[in-house]
């Protein structure tokens, strides 16, 4: 079994889900917020998605970290690699909340899960599945140096999949 691991950045402390993350993952998950996200969800599919978040890492030696604020320890979101039936590829994929939102940590998150991604499970390329409407998401793929792979294999044709090569 894989340790989940926990990884620092200069504001962030990237960790393992704890049971108390699950209600604001639950608000966020049965809100029009998650639209891009294949919701708004059910409780009982926002329960699913939290407990696979975590399953991957037994499974497949990767999943899903909280990102929680260093200074205040309050936690802002998540940041993932998933893979599996459900995934073409390994995908990295990042969620925020409302009052985290344009400062910048998802980018910064993401960037250190990719590199772990990379670094520590020697994965070649990540993809991140993007809703075509999802500007945000998109411009922020693209400032992690992804770039657009039309040919790439999708489980949704209508997403649009940014590719995030090893540097």
């Amino acid at each position: 079994m894989t340790e989940i691991p926990t990884i620092e950045t200069e504001r962030l402390l990237l960790r393992p889900q704890r049971m108390e993350d699950w209600p604001r993952y639950a608000e966020l998950m049965l809100s029009d917020r998650s639209v891009y996200m294949g919701g708004p969800h059910s409780l009982h599919a926002a329960w699913g998605m939290f407990c696979h978040d975590i399953a991957q890492w037994a499974l497949m030696g990767h999943g899903a970290l909280m990102m929680e604020h260093r200074e205040t320890g309050l936690c802002l979101g998540q940041v993932g690699i998933n893979a599996g039936p459900l995934f073409p590829e390994h995908e990295l994929g990042w969620l925020v909340y409302p009052e985290a939102e344009g400062k910048g940590y998802a980018c910064e998150a993401a960037k250190a899960l990719r590199d772990w991604a990379f670094d520590a499970r020697g994965l070649d390329t990540l993809v991140s599945y993007i809703h075509p409407d999802n500007i945000r998401s998109r411009r922020l793929a693209e400032r992690l140096g992804a770039e657009l792979d039309m040919s790439a294999p999708r489980e949704d044709p209508a997403d649009l999949v940014f590719r995030h090569p090893r540097r």
